[in-house]
């Protein structure tokens, strides 16, 4: 292990070395290099400057390989500061940059998103309750959130905020393994968030915990235990937890917990919410023959819930009751959904939400429902995009959207003065709380690496 580019006082979009904003620059700055000049093949890993290994979003060890890229390529910000170098081979080559507008443009969009992430979690830093909760009053679903949002843009485990959060959700744990406050009627949604942001730690820290909640959610949802069967329109399906109904959003949740406790993809319970999630559809398939499919507006988006009569946020079409119509954040936890539990791209669900997020692709407004659930929409948004794993996407119109580029842009632009982020012309889903909006922000943000 030996120092590189100890003399490099700051990164090169300004950020100053050992600053909040230079370590988590590393990943943007690999993204900026755009070739190098060399020989030879080797691995490339990332290392703090206490010897921690710098880690992924996966929470894998960060590493380039590359049979016609030396291993010494694209590190030049990586070891400032302390940062050293590991590599599997000698190191002969040195890094050529491309001084280009769309550089520029890039170091300038990294540097925004930064100093955005940055001016957030001093925000968050100061509305921390003495018990470590966040906006407690709604559950412990905001703490969770803002735990997932600091983690996931360059916080660590240590960090005094994030360690305090941590507590106030184990201090929630339940003897049935649930993690939601006494008394709550939302004890699905609370445990679902609070078991990624535990998951989110990574390690076998929480391993008790996670698997105790990931038993508790899979009791809760709707199958054969409460006497449902496939064919009908609750199975596969949960809620909010008071056990009233199902619906998609909670739904999501609950399989973003499964995954992020280990589900694999032909797990039995995540395949029966993909029984649900498929009902929630307009786009008549195999998996869903139900009447608001067949007669419905067949455009390919999702609505809210099929169970109980069904119910679309959006409202229905004109003198079809049945036509429950599709809108953007449902659309997009319906993708996310179905990529989740292992339905391919080529699959025709994928295919019709697709159709109908690629004439409906929107970042001013949530689309049939305008400002309503506009931040939990930015969050869908990217966390989908980001599931799709298309560096670009493509609308209706044959325009390729930098979707990550463009969601940046449109949260720097919407940021508060004092760091945060607020729904200023829609209250509902509780998009007047800082807290929770921030986070959907922060955790948006997280996808756009």
């Amino acid at each position: 292990m030996a120092p590189w580019g100890a003399a490099i006082g700051t990164l090169e979009f300004g950020a100053p070395v050992g600053s909040a904003n230079a370590r988590l620059a590393i990943t943007e700055v690999l993204n900026l290099f755009i070739n190098c000049r060399g020989a030879g093949s080797g691995s490339i890993s990332l290392y703090g400057q206490v010897g921690k290994q710098m880690r992924s979003k996966s929470n894998q060890r960060v590493s380039l390989r590359n049979s016609g890229v030396a291993a010494g390529c694209a590190l030049f910000a990586a070891v400032v500061g302390g940062w050293t170098v590991s590599a599997g081979q000698s190191v002969a080559s040195q890094p050529m940059w491309v001084n280009s507008s769309s550089t520029a443009r890039m170091q300038d969009d990294s540097a925004a998103r930064l100093n955005a992430i940055e001016k957030a979690m001093s925000f968050l830093d100061g509305q921390q309750a003495e018990d470590g909760s966040f906006s407690s009053q709604a559950g412990t679903a905001p703490t969770a959130m803002v735990v997932s949002s600091m983690l996931r843009n360059g916080r660590d485990v240590s960090h005094p905020v994030v360690s305090k959060a941590l507590e106030f959700l184990l201090q929630n744990v339940q003897a049935d393994g649930g993690i939601y406050q006494e008394k709550s009627t939302h004890r699905n949604y609370e445990t679902a968030i609070a078991v990624v942001a535990l998951a989110d730690v990574g390690g076998e820290k929480y391993k008790k915990e996670i698997a105790a909640a990931d038993k508790f959610l899979r009791r809760l949802q709707w199958d054969e235990e409460e006497q449902k069967e496939e064919d009908d329109m609750f199975y596969g399906g949960a809620g909010y937890g008071s056990h009233t109904r199902p619906d998609l959003s909670n739904t999501s949740f609950m399989v973003d917990a499964l995954k992020a406790a280990g589900a694999e993809d032909d797990d039995p319970d995540l395949q029966k919410a993909l029984v649900f999630i498929s009902r929630c559809q307009n786009h008549e398939s195999p998996a869903n023959k139900t009447a608001f499919a067949t007669t419905g507006p067949k455009d390919g988006g999702f609505f809210y819930t099929a169970a109980a009569g069904g119910e679309s946020k959006a409202g229905v079409m004109e003198g079809n009751p049945q036509g429950l119509r599709s809108y953007g954040s449902m659309t997009y936890a319906g993708l996310k959904s179905l990529l989740y539990a292992g339905v391919k791209k080529d699959d025709s669900r994928v295919q019709a939400a697709m159709t109908y997020l690629q004439q409906h692709y929107d970042l001013d407004a949530n689309p049939g429902m305008g400002a309503q659930g506009l931040y939990y929409y930015y969050h869908i948004f990217g966390k989908s995009l980001d599931a799709l794993g298309e560096e670009t996407f493509t609308t209706a119109d044959g325009k390729k959207h930098d979707w990550r580029a463009e969601l940046v842009s449109e949260l720097v632009e919407r940021q508060q003065e004092n760091g945060s982020w607020l729904n200023t012309e829609s209250d509902r889903w509780m998009e007047g709380d800082p807290n929770l909006v921030t986070s959907y922000a922060l955790l948006a943000l997280s996808y756009t690496k």
